[in-house]
């Protein structure tokens, strides 16, 4: 193998978008870039800054790709959409294909999916722009309060709340629907947050998150000292196990590719509930995947360019239209 990342050809970095997490997929790919210059490779940043289908693929097709490396976070990153664009353009990228991505970035979809294979979930219900409902009855349906509103399909835990009263849940569910028509109602686990990172087909070693706010929000994920990391988790080694394989389970029922992040709660009574899977982590200096791959022995270097090697893998059979599925 070319350890100077010469063989790999032209690498685009597509970062920004104009999701809601365009700051941190901008922090997210200038580490990447920085990590692949470090290995010799021949890369280029890609800003996307319009939300255009025909202007992206005129952006991408004018720096003369081979390989493209998604640092898209959230909407058009993480929803298929990118992954389409590229795949009419026979250009590899690093991650899930199209069918994983939509599936993943949709809350609903992957909770009713993660049900039907048996794997753990907290009791949710699912509501649209526009119907009717009753704050204390679906309540009721969760187990009382607190429960948590999220919008469907943003990530970073963006217009995420945890209420207490019927008035903070309208409220909540007012703003989470200012990010798309439909959000989700989950009934709040108390316990500890854990996620597990998957770099091919292994799950890598459990991180606990301990945030010195209610949860982990969006500050806490991306202001330094407002979070504490353990890694490995100080938890049972049956435990590490269980969530390892549920987290492996996890990425196979959605066809996930390459890599994954599954994030969980270990509830008081040790049971675990899967939250959500992100198809395209964080690659910043506080990143949960570069901190589980380091505990395996990885540093972010060698992540960012097996990343590589893997989407370089498929270069040969781009045309057959399975292959990201």
């Amino acid at each position: 193998m070319d350890e100077t990342g010469n063989q790999f050809g032209r690498i685009g970095i597509l970062m920004g978008g104009i999701s809601s997490e365009r700051a941190v997929s901008l922090k997210s790919g200038k580490a990447v870039a920085e990590a692949l210059l470090r290995q010799g490779c021949d890369i280029v940043a890609l800003d996307i800054v319009d939300g255009e289908e025909k202007a992206i693929s005129s952006l991408i097709g004018g720096a003369n790709l081979d390989i493209a490396f998604i640092a898209l976070h959230g909407r058009m990153g993480e929803d298929g959409t990118i992954q389409s664009i590229l795949e009419n353009m026979n250009i590899p990228y690093t991650g899930s294909g199209i069918e994983a991505s939509r599936l993943a970035i949709n809350k609903p979809l992957t909770q009713n999916i993660f049900k039907k294979n048996g794997i753990n979930v907290p009791a949710y219900v699912t509501l649209s722009k526009g119907n009717e409902f009753n704050a204390d009855e679906i309540a009721g349906q969760l187990g009382g309060y607190p429960i948590v509103v999220k919008p469907a399909c943003e990530g970073s835990s963006i217009g995420i709340r945890i209420t207490m009263t019927p008035e903070e849940t309208i409220h909540a569910m007012e703003q989470a629907w200012g990010y798309g028509p439909t959000i989700l109602l989950e009934r709040y686990i108390k316990g500890r947050e854990l996620t597990v990172g998957i770099l091919k087909e292994e799950a890598l070693p459990v991180v606990e998150v301990c945030s010195k706010r209610a949860f982990f929000d969006y500050d806490a994920k991306y202001t330094k000292g407002m979070t504490d990391y353990i890694v490995p988790a100080d938890i049972p080694e049956e435990v590490s196990c269980a969530l390892r394989e549920t987290a492996l389970q996890a990425h196979h029922v959605l066809g996930c590719a390459d890599f994954s992040r599954v994030d969980f709660i270990l509830g008081l009574d040790q049971a675990h509930y899967v939250l959500e899977v992100n198809t395209i982590p964080g690659f910043t200096s506080t990143s949960l995947l570069p901190m589980a791959a380091q505990a395996r022995g990885i540093n972010f270097n060698q992540l960012c360019f097996k990343l590589i090697q893997l989407a370089y893998g498929k270069k040969k059979t781009i045309k057959d239209a399975t292959l990201y599925r």
